[in-house]
């Protein structure tokens, strides 16, 4: 909700103004004659039923932004958080991978220098599972099989969990922030409803001003509509955060 606004206190305020008109005209409706106190008094109950509904309505609606809206800033965190661990493992996986592709290297200069003793010191650098792809990918004779991958990285023996982890962080990261993105447009709604009932207690408050009991009939209604759209779009909404 928008810092400064508050429904409840503008309620209790129009409240106070109608009471302070509502003891004026029926000051006058005395001087005039019993059919206008009676008007009076159907008014003053249906105005401040109304009153009463609408602040109670809107502190809830208040209340739900709030609590909606601090919901989406957590989502939104624990995405973020998810994000910077899904980069850390990705680092970590561009380093195994890159330590890897070293070794290989060193291991095919010696290949191509006919070297059998320098293969082997490069072999013995092999992480475990590197050599588990290394040697899956030495079975399918890559010096005589044209079809044979270019390498060990891209044997499907080939594992790298912190990239596996990463993706799974990533995607976490994408879940925690749609949650907050939806987290914060059912704030957004529960804020404009509270603007409806906000022009619901305007209408109530400057009814008083009027001393036509059909214009003060007439926004009492309008406020009642008003009233009944807000109830519809808060049943439409998901409720309270659990």
């Amino acid at each position: 909700m928008a810092e400064g606004f508050d429904p409840i206190e503008a309620g209790k305020q129009l409240h106070e103004h109608g009471e302070q008109q509502h003891r004026h005209a029926h000051e006058e409706a005395g001087e005039h004659g019993g059919s206008g106190d009676r008007h009076s008094r159907i008014v003053q109950v249906c105005e401040a039923a109304l009153l009463a509904l609408v602040t109670l309505t809107a502190a809830w609606a208040g209340y739900s932004a709030a609590r909606w809206s601090t919901e989406s800033r957590i989502y939104l965190a624990q995405s973020s958080t998810l994000r910077n661990l899904a980069t850390r493992d990705d680092i970590e996986a561009i380093s195994i991978r890159n330590f890897d592709a070293s070794t290989f290297n060193a291991w095919f200069i010696a290949f191509t220098l006919n070297s059998p003793q320098k293969e082997a010191v490069a072999e013995r650098r092999f992480r475990p599972q590197f050599r588990v792809a290394f040697n899956a990918w030495m079975a399918t004779d890559p010096l005589h099989n044209p079809n044979a991958p270019p390498g060990p990285t891209y044997m499907p023996q080939y594992k790298l969990p912190a990239q596996a982890q990463a993706s799974t962080l990533d995607n976490q990261a994408t879940a925690k922030f749609n949650s907050g993105n939806q987290a914060g447009l059912t704030s957004d709604d529960y804020v404009q409803i509270t603007v409806f009932l906000a022009a619901v207690l305007f209408l109530v408050g400057i009814g008083s001003s009027f001393k036509f009991y059909k214009v003060r009939y007439s926004l009492i209604g309008f406020g009642a509509a008003l009233f009944v759209v807000s109830i519809v779009l808060i049943a439409r909404q998901p409720g309270l955060p659990s």
